[in-house]
């Protein structure tokens, strides 16, 4: 029975880590393609975002990547990384914590956000997708 938990750890982690890093590269690249591609096709995504962005609704994966296109035309991230290992609330989701720095692009404005991404397992192959983007300003 170990010899089959290991390697299915394994796999886990390094799918989660390469989820990780791919929500690290769409903030700092401003790509919402990159974060399309994480977002879940199997259920609305949460999203409640603060001011300066002041957003809160359900949508699409469709919806939410045109969301984050206006977001990253508008703001200019300096930095986004992971603050913590992620919290494992149920055996097949994660939430990540992650810090997010950037600039109104109009006015320079600069702001903080603490963000939490909530994903879940999808598929037999264990592929993180993320269902919902909440945000508080720091």
């Amino acid at each position: 029975m170990a010899n089959l938990i290991i390697p299915l750890l394994i796999v886990l982690s390094f799918n989660f880590s390469t989820t990780t890093q791919n929500i690290e590269k769409a903030f700092l690249q401003n790509n919402p393609k990159i974060l399309y591609n994480l977002l879940s096709t199997r259920s609305h995504i949460n999203i409640s975002l603060p001011e300066p962005i002041f957003f809160s609704d359900q949508l699409s994966n469709h919806q939410t990547f045109f969301l984050f296109k206006k977001i990253f035309d508008s703001y200019e991230t300096f930095e986004f990384y992971s603050d913590q290992q992620p919290f494992i609330p149920e055996e097949n989701t994660l939430i990540l914590k992650a810090r997010w720095s950037f600039r109104d692009k109009k006015n320079n404005d600069q702001f903080l956000f603490h963000v939490f991404f909530y994903l879940i397992s999808e598929k037999a192959e264990k592929i993180w997708k993320i269902t919902e983007i909440k945000a508080e300003k720091i």
